[in-house]
């Protein structure tokens, strides 16, 4: 039965929020796709939906985002603008626009057009079927990256899966659909250093997946590096929960069982009659080991301290602010 024949089937208005870092090349094309949506579409089931916006968050990227946010804000009437004081990252600045959203349900996608809109009225089929809160774009192809970028996303997801116990970290994905209380209220209460999909996963009831096809990527750049694409999984790490100090704390167990096992080799040998080295490479063995184990506890201990800090500090996740060339940094005068 479809929405139309039912009593309370509404149109469902969709925000969809994108957060522009590097989108100079590739915003045009997708808000071109965008716009056939912005008429009331069926979906394969027969739900009725619009998307009613389209935020684009200025992450303050390094190539002329700003300019085309602006042009495609006087073309398109669906689109909303939302400039950040600073570049804070792909998650605060997602989280940024679903904040600022209004829409019944919210949809995040990338910039650089890998995601198809096209997949979005199943993804609605999917969340009224399956009565879930959270769905998200389940690939059936390869990632349009390396082949050892795509390997260690998979392998780093199924490590944390298995460290942060309940949360099924292999579904995450950029492209998601939820509902919008749900986004909305995540938005406002996620802390600095969060990880979105994790702070999702605290309040979202069912989750699900919908498969889709991954284009390519624009002819753009990456915008993460080695060094970006290692502080995302950290964060994904220290958003998991605390399991990580459990880590330190088998880590700290299985040091010490070694170093008594070696103590009892030493020992053995000794009353055996067997030739005792110098000591000093024990030493040096045992002293790496421990102060390893010692810093690698210490280190991981500092950082859910500095996160529990930055939120103690009330650091911000995002801040949203004015346009600047709309503002006094874009009066300019021209010089005598």
């Amino acid at each position: 039965m479809s929405a139309a024949d039912r009593p309370e089937g509404r149109t469902h208005r969709l925000s969809v929020v994108i957060p522009v870092y590097q989108g100079e090349i590739t915003l045009t094309e997708l808000l071109g796709e965008l716009d056939h949506l912005t008429s009331e579409f069926t979906t394969p089931d027969g739900n009725v939906a619009v998307v009613a916006e389209v935020l684009l968050v200025f992450d303050n990227g390094p190539d002329g985002s700003a300019s085309v946010i602006r042009t495609l804000a006087e073309k398109y009437p669906m689109v909303r603008p939302v400039w950040l004081s600073r570049n804070f990252g792909q998650h605060a600045a997602t989280l940024a626009g679903m904040a600022s959203s209004g829409g019944d349900w919210i949809v995040t996608m990338d910039e650089d057009g890998q995601h198809d809109p096209a997949d979005i009225g199943r993804m609605l089929d999917v969340a009224m079927r399956a009565g879930a809160s959270v769905i998200y774009a389940k690939p059936e192809n390869a990632a349009p990256h390396g082949v050892v970028r795509n390997a260690a996303s998979k392998g780093a997801k199924r490590a944390i899966r298995a460290l942060a116990g309940g949360l099924d970290t292999t579904v995450y994905q950029s492209y998601r659909l939820m509902l919008g209380e749900v986004g909305r209220s995540v938005a406002a209460y996620a802390g600095a250093g969060v990880y979105l999909d994790v702070a999702l996963g605290w309040v979202a009831g069912d989750v699900a997946t919908c498969p889709v096809l991954l284009r390519a990527e624009g002819g753009r750049r990456s915008g993460y590096n080695l060094r970006s694409l290692l502080s995302h999984f950290w964060r994904l790490v220290l958003s998991s929960g605390t399991r990580g100090l459990r880590v330190v704390s088998v880590t700290g167990f299985l040091f010490g069982v070694a170093g008594l096992l070696l103590a009892i080799v030493i020992l053995v040998g000794r009353l055996a009659g067997d030739a005792t080295p110098a000591g000093w490479t024990s030493m040096v063995i045992i002293v790496l080991l421990t102060t390893g184990a010692v810093l690698f506890s210490l280190g991981i201990v500092a950082e859910y301290i500095g996160v529990a800090v930055n939120m103690a500090m009330g650091k911000p996740l995002y801040l949203i602010v004015s346009d600047r060339e709309a503002g006094p940094l874009g009066w300019h005068r021209p010089l005598p």
